[in-house]
Protein backbone atom coordinates (compact mmCIF):
# COMPACT_ATOMS: atom_id res chain seq x y z
CA UNK A 1 0.00 0.00 0.00
CA UNK A 2 1.42 3.47 -1.08
CA UNK A 3 2.21 5.72 1.83
CA UNK A 4 -0.31 8.85 2.19
CA UNK A 5 1.42 11.81 2.55
CA UNK A 6 0.40 15.14 4.84
CA UNK A 7 0.63 16.87 1.46
CA UNK A 8 -1.45 14.31 -0.79
CA UNK A 9 -4.28 15.11 1.99
CA UNK A 10 -4.13 18.38 1.82
CA UNK A 11 -4.24 18.89 -1.64
CA UNK A 12 -7.59 16.41 -1.73
CA UNK A 13 -8.96 18.25 1.08
CA UNK A 14 -8.56 21.70 -1.03
CA UNK A 15 -10.09 19.46 -4.15
CA UNK A 16 -12.82 18.36 -2.59
CA UNK A 17 -13.30 20.70 0.55
CA UNK A 18 -13.95 17.70 2.88
CA UNK A 19 -12.43 16.96 6.28
CA UNK A 20 -8.63 15.82 6.97
CA UNK A 21 -9.62 12.41 8.07
CA UNK A 22 -12.23 11.82 5.48
CA UNK A 23 -9.45 12.54 2.51
CA UNK A 24 -7.21 10.61 4.44
CA UNK A 25 -9.19 7.31 4.74
CA UNK A 26 -10.18 7.97 1.10
CA UNK A 27 -6.65 8.44 -0.19
CA UNK A 28 -5.78 4.69 1.96
CA UNK A 29 -8.69 3.33 0.15
CA UNK A 30 -7.72 4.23 -3.62
CA UNK A 31 -3.83 3.52 -2.53
CA UNK A 32 -2.68 7.10 -2.15
CA UNK A 33 -4.66 7.45 -6.28
CA UNK A 34 -5.93 10.98 -5.33
CA UNK A 35 -7.94 10.71 -8.73
CA UNK A 36 -9.67 7.64 -7.65
CA UNK A 37 -10.56 8.98 -4.25
CA UNK A 38 -12.06 11.69 -5.88
CA UNK A 39 -14.03 9.06 -7.80
CA UNK A 40 -14.87 7.14 -5.15
CA UNK A 41 -16.03 10.12 -2.97
CA UNK A 42 -18.00 11.21 -5.42
CA UNK A 43 -19.89 8.05 -5.78
CA UNK A 44 -20.40 8.03 -2.04
CA UNK A 45 -21.38 11.50 -2.05
CA UNK A 46 -24.43 10.44 -4.68
CA UNK A 47 -25.32 7.60 -2.58
CA UNK A 48 -25.59 9.84 0.67
CA UNK A 49 -27.42 13.00 -1.19
CA UNK A 50 -29.96 9.93 -2.57
CA UNK A 51 -30.75 8.03 0.83
CA UNK A 52 -31.43 11.81 1.63
CA UNK A 53 -33.66 12.77 -0.71
CA UNK A 54 -36.57 12.23 0.98
CA UNK A 55 -36.12 14.14 4.06
CA UNK A 56 -37.82 17.71 3.58
CA UNK A 57 -35.70 20.77 2.99
CA UNK A 58 -38.10 23.91 3.75
CA UNK A 59 -35.47 26.22 5.30
CA UNK A 60 -32.38 27.95 2.85
CA UNK A 61 -31.92 31.12 1.26
CA UNK A 62 -33.23 32.61 -2.32
CA UNK A 63 -31.10 34.96 -4.43
CA UNK A 64 -31.16 37.29 -7.48
CA UNK A 65 -28.61 38.87 -10.30
CA UNK A 66 -29.63 41.50 -12.41
CA UNK A 67 -27.39 42.34 -15.47
CA UNK A 68 -26.19 45.97 -15.28
CA UNK A 69 -28.40 47.02 -17.98
CA UNK A 70 -31.41 45.96 -16.56
CA UNK A 71 -32.32 43.84 -19.77
CA UNK A 72 -32.81 40.33 -17.38
CA UNK A 73 -32.84 38.72 -14.18
CA UNK A 74 -32.65 35.33 -12.09
CA UNK A 75 -33.89 34.49 -9.09
CA UNK A 76 -33.11 31.50 -7.44
CA UNK A 77 -34.17 29.14 -4.42
CA UNK A 78 -32.31 26.63 -2.98
CA UNK A 79 -33.52 24.66 -0.11
CA UNK A 80 -31.51 22.87 2.97
CA UNK A 81 -33.48 21.29 6.13
CA UNK A 82 -32.05 23.50 8.61
CA UNK A 83 -30.81 27.26 8.71
CA UNK A 84 -27.59 26.20 10.22
CA UNK A 85 -26.60 24.79 7.21
CA UNK A 86 -28.17 27.81 5.39
CA UNK A 87 -25.89 29.89 6.83
CA UNK A 88 -22.80 27.44 6.42
CA UNK A 89 -20.01 29.39 4.14
CA UNK A 90 -19.81 25.78 1.57
CA UNK A 91 -23.76 26.06 0.63
CA UNK A 92 -23.66 30.01 0.12
CA UNK A 93 -20.65 29.73 -2.16
CA UNK A 94 -22.76 26.64 -4.48
CA UNK A 95 -26.19 29.25 -4.36
CA UNK A 96 -23.96 31.54 -6.12
CA UNK A 97 -22.35 28.77 -8.18
CA UNK A 98 -25.95 27.96 -9.14
CA UNK A 99 -27.01 31.99 -9.45
CA UNK A 100 -24.19 32.19 -12.16
CA UNK A 101 -24.63 29.34 -13.99
CA UNK A 102 -28.57 29.71 -14.67
CA UNK A 103 -27.38 33.92 -15.31
CA UNK A 104 -25.03 32.97 -17.98
CA UNK A 105 -27.14 30.54 -19.40
CA UNK A 106 -30.28 32.34 -18.54
CA UNK A 107 -31.83 29.03 -17.82
CA UNK A 108 -34.44 28.58 -15.73
CA UNK A 109 -34.92 24.82 -16.18
CA UNK A 110 -33.49 23.30 -12.55
CA UNK A 111 -33.49 19.77 -14.07
CA UNK A 112 -31.36 21.06 -17.22
CA UNK A 113 -29.29 23.74 -15.24
CA UNK A 114 -28.11 21.20 -12.37
CA UNK A 115 -27.17 18.09 -15.37
CA UNK A 116 -23.48 17.22 -14.80
CA UNK A 117 -20.89 19.29 -12.23
CA UNK A 118 -23.60 21.20 -10.45
CA UNK A 119 -25.30 18.22 -9.37
CA UNK A 120 -21.75 16.88 -8.40
CA UNK A 121 -21.36 19.57 -6.32
CA UNK A 122 -24.69 19.53 -4.71
CA UNK A 123 -24.02 15.54 -4.16
CA UNK A 124 -20.48 16.97 -2.35
CA UNK A 125 -22.69 19.23 -0.62
CA UNK A 126 -24.97 16.90 1.04
CA UNK A 127 -21.99 14.85 2.08
CA UNK A 128 -19.96 17.52 3.21
CA UNK A 129 -23.07 19.19 5.45
CA UNK A 130 -24.78 16.07 6.51
CA UNK A 131 -28.68 17.68 4.85
CA UNK A 132 -30.88 17.43 2.00
CA UNK A 133 -29.95 20.06 -0.38
CA UNK A 134 -31.82 20.79 -3.54
CA UNK A 135 -32.52 23.88 -6.16
CA UNK A 136 -36.25 23.97 -5.67
CA UNK A 137 -36.97 26.88 -8.44
CA UNK A 138 -35.49 29.19 -11.04
CA UNK A 139 -37.43 32.34 -12.28
CA UNK A 140 -35.91 34.44 -15.81
CA UNK A 141 -37.83 37.34 -16.34
CA UNK A 142 -36.58 38.57 -19.44
CA UNK A 143 -37.24 42.58 -21.30
CA UNK A 144 -38.15 46.04 -20.38
CA UNK A 145 -36.66 47.09 -17.62
CA UNK A 146 -35.77 44.28 -14.94
CA UNK A 147 -35.01 45.43 -11.20
CA UNK A 148 -34.38 43.13 -8.17
CA UNK A 149 -34.29 43.42 -4.43
CA UNK A 150 -32.93 40.92 -1.74
CA UNK A 151 -33.98 40.86 2.15
CA UNK A 152 -31.46 41.23 4.14
CA UNK A 153 -31.83 37.35 5.33
CA UNK A 154 -31.29 36.22 2.15
CA UNK A 155 -35.68 34.48 2.58
CA UNK A 156 -37.18 37.20 0.35
CA UNK A 157 -36.09 38.21 -3.04
CA UNK A 158 -38.10 39.80 -5.93
CA UNK A 159 -37.87 40.79 -9.45
CA UNK A 160 -39.58 43.56 -10.91
CA UNK A 161 -40.13 44.32 -14.64
CA UNK A 162 -40.89 47.88 -16.37
CA UNK A 163 -42.29 48.80 -19.81
CA UNK A 164 -40.23 52.29 -19.56
CA UNK A 165 -38.35 53.93 -16.42
CA UNK A 166 -35.13 53.40 -15.07
CA UNK A 167 -33.57 50.38 -13.27
CA UNK A 168 -33.08 52.14 -9.39
CA UNK A 169 -37.47 53.00 -10.24
CA UNK A 170 -37.77 48.88 -10.84
CA UNK A 171 -35.17 48.10 -7.89
CA UNK A 172 -37.90 51.08 -5.98
CA UNK A 173 -40.80 48.55 -6.79
CA UNK A 174 -39.03 45.36 -5.81
CA UNK A 175 -38.00 46.72 -2.77
CA UNK A 176 -41.65 47.32 -2.14
CA UNK A 177 -43.10 44.17 -2.90
CA UNK A 178 -40.42 42.30 -0.99
CA UNK A 179 -42.12 44.36 2.11
CA UNK A 180 -45.44 44.27 1.53
CA UNK A 181 -46.26 40.47 0.43
CA UNK A 182 -48.54 42.40 -2.30
CA UNK A 183 -51.30 39.72 -3.95
CA UNK A 184 -52.13 40.97 -7.35
CA UNK A 185 -55.44 40.03 -8.98
CA UNK A 186 -56.97 40.15 -12.75
CA UNK A 187 -59.01 42.82 -13.49
CA UNK A 188 -61.56 40.67 -13.81
CA UNK A 189 -62.09 40.36 -10.53
CA UNK A 190 -61.46 43.70 -9.49
CA UNK A 191 -64.10 45.05 -11.98
CA UNK A 192 -66.95 42.29 -10.35
CA UNK A 193 -66.60 44.30 -7.25
CA UNK A 194 -68.74 46.93 -6.34
CA UNK A 195 -69.79 49.66 -3.53
CA UNK A 196 -67.30 51.08 -0.74
CA UNK A 197 -65.13 47.76 -0.69
CA UNK A 198 -63.30 48.39 -3.97
CA UNK A 199 -61.11 51.02 -2.60
CA UNK A 200 -60.35 49.44 0.77
CA UNK A 201 -59.76 46.27 -1.91
CA UNK A 202 -57.49 47.99 -4.30
CA UNK A 203 -55.17 49.31 -1.65
CA UNK A 204 -54.88 45.86 0.45
CA UNK A 205 -54.60 43.98 -2.77
CA UNK A 206 -53.82 45.47 -5.87
CA UNK A 207 -49.81 46.55 -6.20
CA UNK A 208 -50.26 49.62 -8.38
CA UNK A 209 -52.83 50.96 -5.35
CA UNK A 210 -50.94 50.39 -2.27
CA UNK A 211 -49.28 53.13 -0.52
CA UNK A 212 -45.28 53.34 -1.64
CA UNK A 213 -43.92 51.94 1.34
CA UNK A 214 -40.95 54.62 1.48
CA UNK A 215 -43.72 57.58 0.71
CA UNK A 216 -46.68 56.92 1.75
CA UNK A 217 -48.64 59.52 0.11
CA UNK A 218 -47.72 58.01 -3.42
CA UNK A 219 -48.91 54.77 -4.77
CA UNK A 220 -46.75 52.35 -6.45
CA UNK A 221 -49.28 53.19 -9.65
CA UNK A 222 -48.25 56.70 -8.96
CA UNK A 223 -44.40 56.25 -8.52
CA UNK A 224 -44.17 54.21 -11.79
CA UNK A 225 -46.37 56.92 -13.67
CA UNK A 226 -43.83 59.63 -12.38
CA UNK A 227 -40.90 57.66 -13.64
CA UNK A 228 -42.10 57.11 -17.13
CA UNK A 229 -43.10 53.21 -16.66
CA UNK A 230 -45.84 50.78 -16.44
CA UNK A 231 -45.29 47.51 -13.76
CA UNK A 232 -45.68 44.40 -16.40
CA UNK A 233 -45.11 42.09 -13.97
CA UNK A 234 -43.09 40.49 -10.74
CA UNK A 235 -41.14 37.70 -8.98
CA UNK A 236 -41.25 37.20 -5.56
CA UNK A 237 -39.55 34.71 -3.79
CA UNK A 238 -39.76 33.60 -0.28
CA UNK A 239 -38.07 30.35 1.31
CA UNK A 240 -40.01 27.67 1.95
CA UNK A 241 -43.44 28.84 0.70
CA UNK A 242 -45.38 26.30 -0.19
CA UNK A 243 -43.65 23.18 1.26
CA UNK A 244 -45.21 20.96 3.61
CA UNK A 245 -43.83 20.49 6.74
CA UNK A 246 -44.65 17.36 8.79
CA UNK A 247 -45.12 18.77 12.40
CA UNK A 248 -43.48 16.34 15.00
CA UNK A 249 -44.24 16.35 19.17
CA UNK A 250 -40.79 16.02 20.53
CA UNK A 251 -42.08 15.19 23.69
CA UNK A 252 -43.94 12.26 22.64
CA UNK A 253 -40.94 11.03 20.21
CA UNK A 254 -38.48 11.02 23.76
CA UNK A 255 -41.36 9.21 25.88
CA UNK A 256 -41.83 6.57 22.87
CA UNK A 257 -37.98 6.04 23.06
CA UNK A 258 -37.60 5.51 26.92
CA UNK A 259 -40.74 3.12 26.49
CA UNK A 260 -39.07 1.03 23.98
CA UNK A 261 -35.91 1.06 25.71
CA UNK A 262 -37.77 -0.30 28.99
CA UNK A 263 -39.14 -3.51 26.74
Amino acid sequence: MAAVSASMVKELRERTSLGMMECKKALKEADGDIELAIENLRKASGLKAAKKADRTAADGVVAVKVAEDGSYGIAVEVNSETDFAAREPNFAGFVQTVVDAAFAAKQADVAVLMAGELENAREALVQKIGENIGVRRITLVEGGVVGSYLHSNNRIAVLTQLEGGSVELARDVAMHIAAVNPQVKPAEIVEKMMGGRIKKFLKENSLLEQPFVKNPDVSVGQLAKDGGAVVQTFVRFEVGEGIEVAESDFAAEVAAQVEASKS
